[in-house]
């Protein structure tokens, strides 16, 4: 875990990691927030819609966000403010994601940084994308 302080954080700033889809993932989601769309779990059901298969839960997806920014840009010092999500295309089981964050925006007055999260997967199509506002909390010594 990073722990940028507000004044460390530069614009143009970025970071990513990647992830794996499993489908374990995707059952450990629907079993904590109780969505079992048969879109999801069902692959009898998923393979007659225009998708073909089972897809990953958009909000599923989007949540690596959280950890982009709880655990790297800021890390440590961050609270959550804002986050908007732009579905783009489904993410299936078994893809490679790519999760990027990239600060475009500080205020100084309100240490509020604005980051634009985006979620890729393994042939470059973007899945989501959007803007998190984050607060950068003074360092607890």
């Amino acid at each position: 875990m990073t722990e940028y302080t507000f004044d460390e954080i530069v614009v143009d700033m970025k970071t990513k990691f990647t992830i794996k889809i499993e489908e374990s993932i995707v059952n450990e989601f629907a079993k904590i927030t109780g969505d079992y769309n048969s879109l999801h779990m069902d692959e009898e059901y998923a393979a007659k819609t225009k998708f073909g298969k089972r897809i990953c839960h958009g909000m599923l997806l989007s949540s690596f966000f959280s950890r982009l920014v709880g655990m790297y840009i800021p890390g440590k010092n961050a609270l959550y403010f804002s986050q908007t999500l732009n579905f783009q295309a489904p993410c299936f089981i078994g893809d490679i994601i790519t999760i990027e964050g990239k600060v475009i925006e500080k205020s100084q007055s309100t240490k509020i940084i604005t980051i634009k999260t985006t979620a890729h997967n393994q042939t470059g199509k973007c899945l989501v994308d959007g803007i998190a506002k984050v607060i950068v909390r003074e360092s607890i010594k």
